[in-house]
């Protein structure tokens, strides 16, 4: 086993310090340092989930045994025999998947029963037979008795999001713990990971700002972290995002980001992780890969047209290489990051006023408690 270990070494004084005292943080003048020894700004408290965004962000399902994961040869071989198979038998999406595979498709195929009962499930010769051997004697032994007893379906079946999602045909997702959050478009049609975050949308405006800078810093302020991975929860990281609404060019920004980068990786052969990994390497010097070029290109627009939606036309979005927990990428000052986060958090809590005073007076115009569904994106 190992171990990571961090520390920090603080000088202090007891002596008053002058407020004319320069303050310095990573090399750089800073108006506050905060708890966690970087820039702080002038925005405080904790960002409060909004209701506008609830309902949108799911995690995946949790299937919770090997046995009903096939490979694809196998799953079309199933089906083959008995098309009624089809019902049953679905790509499934995981993690590495999104990130590793230059089309973001599914390596192995899932056997999925859904809510079907046993008495259904097991008129399904191939795949009954399959999760009977090698997934119940693993669910016997699980301390949960909805495990025990409900052998043949998924451990989680993630309802609320199969329900969401089914009259769209694609979705964005993101991986929920890694170093490159960004997220991705993909098509409904298979079963999604527990280790994926899955946004019920297939908007691009909304694929540009889960995509932007601005996104990125707030989910690196308030995700937690998984070693040197992001771990993006939906409740602590989009629930609490205030996002901006739709414009046309956010749309367009989206629509270009979409379907350069998906060329890009095709023709390269290179993974989610492999790309970006180019994209924010700081000795890759501009003209020596012009599709490194292209993709920088098009965040530095990406970034202005969510910085401009949200009317923030004002801000220093020059890009460059900058390193912020640990982690370089090409993105806006240290500076920007800053007042971007403060800006952030301002809107969430006026935001967050707003709704508790609407369901307040909805209370109290019909004598009891209210809520209040969000904005119709």
């Amino acid at each position: 086993q190992s171990a990571t270990l961090e520390f920090a070494a603080v000088w202090g004084t007891r002596d008053a310090v002058s407020p004319r005292t320069a303050m310095v943080c990573d090399d750089a003048p800073v108006a506050r340092i905060s708890s966690l020894l970087e820039p702080a700004g002038r925005a405080e408290g904790r960002p409060e989930r909004l209701a506008e965004n609830s309902g949108i962000a799911f995690q995946g399902c949790i299937v919770l045994g090997k046995g009903f994961v096939l490979e694809p040869e196998e799953a079309r071989e199933w089906i083959a025999e008995d098309p009624r198979n089809a019902e049953v038998l679905f790509p499934y999406l995981n993690g590495e998947d999104l990130n590793s595979r230059p089309d973001c498709s599914a390596s192995r195929w899932v056997i999925d029963f859904n809510t079907r009962s046993e008495e259904e499930a097991c008129t399904y010769r191939l795949p009954y037979e399959r999760v009977l051997e090698r997934v119940r004697p693993e669910r016997a032994k699980n301390k949960r008795k909805p495990r025990r007893d409900y052998w043949w379906k998924f451990a989680e079946n993630a309802t609320g999001m199969r329900k969401a999602i089914e009259n769209l045909d694609e979705v964005i997702v993101v991986v929920r713990v890694s170093k490159t959050a960004m997220p991705v478009r993909v098509s409904t049609s298979q079963v999604f990971s527990d280790r994926l975050t899955v946004f019920v949308t297939n908007c691009f405006s909304e694929q540009a700002v889960l995509s932007s800078s601005l996104h990125l810093m707030w989910v690196m302020r308030y995700s937690s972290t998984m070693r040197t991975d992001l771990n993006y929860s939906p409740s602590d990281v989009f629930e609490t995002f205030p996002r901006p609404e739709p414009t046309p060019a956010l749309e367009a920004i989206g629509r270009a980001l979409d379907a350069e980068r998906r060329e890009i990786m095709l023709r390269r052969d290179l993974g989610l992780t492999r790309l970006y990994n180019l994209v924010n390497d700081p000795g890759l010097e501009a003209g020596a890969d012009p599709d490194v070029d292209r993709m920088r290109a098009i965040h530095v627009e990406l970034d202005a047209a969510v910085a401009a939606a949200y009317g923030w036309e004002d801000l220093d979005l020059t890009h460059g290489f900058h390193t912020y927990r640990k982690m370089t990428r090409w993105t806006v000052p240290p500076a920007t990051r800053v007042e971007i986060l403060d800006r952030l958090l301002e809107e969430n809590h006026r935001r967050a006023a707003a709704e508790a005073a609407a369901a307040a007076a909805f209370g109290q115009s019909t004598g009891g408690s209210g809520s209040r569904r969000g904005r119709k994106r």
